[in-house]
């Protein structure tokens, strides 16, 4: 690899680095204020900048390209503020209307200037899809500069975006210049948009601004945390997708940048501990066996309260159930009965004897306990929501399972220690708590 190559790798390299970077963490805004398409309407715009910015000076050099561009984009953001503002259409008809007419006009004019005499040689169609290997070490320098402007501004106003982001109007309410801040982030986007257009283009370039942020977010709940993951994700994602490009024959960089993005944002939403949609899965999967295995445990204990053994002074809970009396209680069959018993076989909760079920004393207990929650808020819906005795098992079915211990504690405390539910039938009681001093008296009534 010669010399030159090597400093053009650095430069496709530093550039699409800084650029995922920048898109990353500013693109953390716009995705929290739900404005994900307006970088995309920002781009759009820009383009028929670039090819006045071409007609006007009659060059390709970058000041002049990067100053029509800049012009257009914040002609784009002001004329789409504008119009929420001032009429009854709403943000995202707004959007679209920026982002099809300038485009069109781009489209127009790009056509119109490969027809004149030096058009051939204007090299402007690479800000449709961009190309980064163009990229030389003043474009770079001028990333790096305007890159650091962006970041510095968005640190020292980092409040306020946040208010702005979350809650407009409790910050309108604390004195703070919403509007202007609306247009300075704006501005900040129009800014990146134009940095970015030679390296990925601008149909392109809303991925590098949203897809890292949109990773990110699956991943923290801080917005601080947010921007310093997609920052990080999309330098990443920008030097991968380079290296790509400078490995692969023909493989153009923005789009392999995009795609790594997209890669990663994939894994995020399949992966990430609290929103990725395997662990969702995998959570959902083990709530309904423990769903499972609390109803069995209650089916049990409620067979035991009704066996005729009771009638004798012995415990029903003493007795094996045969098992297709449990596989009748919820039209089971036999190998999801065996499925949900096996566990509790294992835990020490239930014990067989032959194809019957029996609990142990720590089943009982467990037992106990899920029926306590479940005859607790049967009462509870009955007594201060007055619903029908007759309408609330389906209810109780439900929340039982979600009712933490302390929510049942308070739930016994503000239903005054009952000992019998809308049915008559006994609550068990607490196994570790007992019903303040003076309070039997008021559970006998």
């Amino acid at each position: 690899m010669t010399f030159e190559l090597s400093f053009a790798a650095r430069n496709v390299l530093l550039g699409a680095a800084l650029l995922g970077g920048l898109g990353g963490a500013l693109g953390s805004f716009a995705l929290l204020r739900r404005q994900s398409l307006l970088g995309d309407a920002l781009a759009h715009a820009a383009l028929p900048g670039v090819c006045l910015g071409f007609l006007v000076s009659g060059v390709k050099a970058p000041l002049p390209l990067f100053i029509g561009a800049l012009l257009a984009g914040l002609l784009g953001s002001l004329f789409i503020l504008a119009t929420i503002r001032n009429s009854r259409i709403k943000e995202d008809t707004a959007i679209g209307i920026v982002l099809s007419v300038f485009f069109g006009v781009g489209i127009v004019l790009l056509t119109y200037i490969q027809k004149l005499p030096t058009g051939n040689q204007s090299g402007l169609d690479r800000f449709l899809f961009g190309q980064a290997a163009t990229l030389m070490a003043e474009d770079v320098t001028r990333m790096g500069w305007l890159g650091g402007a962006v970041l510095a501004v968005m640190l020292l106003t980092y409040k306020e975006l946040k208010v702005l982001s979350f809650d407009p109007e409790f910050g309108a309410s604390l004195g703070l210049p919403i509007r202007r801040l609306e247009m300075l982030l704006t501005l900040l986007l129009v800014v990146v948009v134009v940095v970015g257009l030679q390296t990925v283009g601008v149909v392109l370039i809303v991925a590098t601004l949203i897809t890292p942020a949109a990773a990110a977010r699956q991943w923290t709940e801080s917005l601080g945390r947010m921007i310093v993951l997609a920052g990080v994700l999309g330098a990443t994602a920008g030097v991968l997708g380079a290296m790509a490009s400078a490995t692969v024959d023909r493989l153009p960089t923005g789009p392999s940048i995009v795609i790594v993005s997209s890669v990663v944002l994939v894994g995020s939403l399949l992966f990430a501990p609290q929103r990725g949609i395997a662990w969702a899965i995998l959570r959902e999967r083990r709530l309904s066996r423990r769903i499972r295995r609390e109803n069995l445990l209650k089916d049990i204990y409620r067979i035991g309260e009704d066996h005729p053994a009771r009638a004798s002074g012995r415990s029903g809970w003493d007795e094996f159930i045969p098992a297709p009396r449990l596989m009748g209680v919820r039209g089971q069959s036999a190998p999801q009965l065996a499925k949900s018993a096996r566990p509790l076989v294992t835990a020490g909760l239930l014990e067989t004897s032959g194809r019957r079920l029996r609990l142990t004393a720590e089943g009982l207990e467990e037992a106990a306990r899920v029926v306590r929650k479940h005859r607790l808020w049967e009462l509870y819906l009955t007594r201060k929501l007055e619903l029908a005795s007759d309408h609330v098992h389906r209810e109780a079915e439900a929340m039982e399972h979600a009712l933490t211990d302390e929510a049942v504690a308070a739930l016994e405390a503000k239903l005054g220690w009952p000992r019998v539910d809308p049915h008559g039938r006994a609550i068990p009681p607490a196994p570790d708590l007992a019903p303040p001093a003076g309070e039997d008296e008021r559970i006998a009534s």
